[in-house]
């Protein structure tokens, strides 16, 4: 004869188990981060704000409103560039980070028109 014992279901247990070991891992979730890698732009410039040091491209698409720290490389052909060299109506290229709270932080910025690449000689 059995003796009588009591039974516990095994899937409550195995459906119990997995949460208790997740619960750790979602508390230590870090913080996002901004962007490993820059994000290129090219566009012109349809305003610019001197005081929050920002400028603004218009695209097709969206509009997109840049922030210039001092971290940010400006250039103007070979030679460096400020902040007051950035005019509306200005073509602009560069690259950029997305902030964790959505600002666009500028890395560089390149006034002026793309250099085109110089055709290859011919072989």
């Amino acid at each position: 004869m059995k003796a009588n014992m009591k039974s516990k279901n095994p899937w409550k247990l195995a459906l119990i188990t997995p949460l208790l070991f997740s619960i750790p891992l979602i508390a230590q979730t870090p913080p996002e981060k901004q962007s490993t890698r820059p994000i290129p732009f090219h566009g012109t410039v349809s305003a610019v704000d001197q005081k929050n040091k920002t400028f603004t491209i218009s695209g097709k698409d969206a509009t997109r409103a840049f922030k210039v720290s001092e971290k940010t490389a400006i250039t103007k052909g070979a030679g460096t560039a400020k902040f007051s060299d950035i005019v509306e109506n200005q073509e602009v290229s560069g690259a950029y980070w997305k902030n964790p709270d959505g600002t666009l932080e500028a890395k560089m910025v390149k006034l002026g028109p793309m250099a085109k690449p110089s055709p290859s000689p011919k072989p």
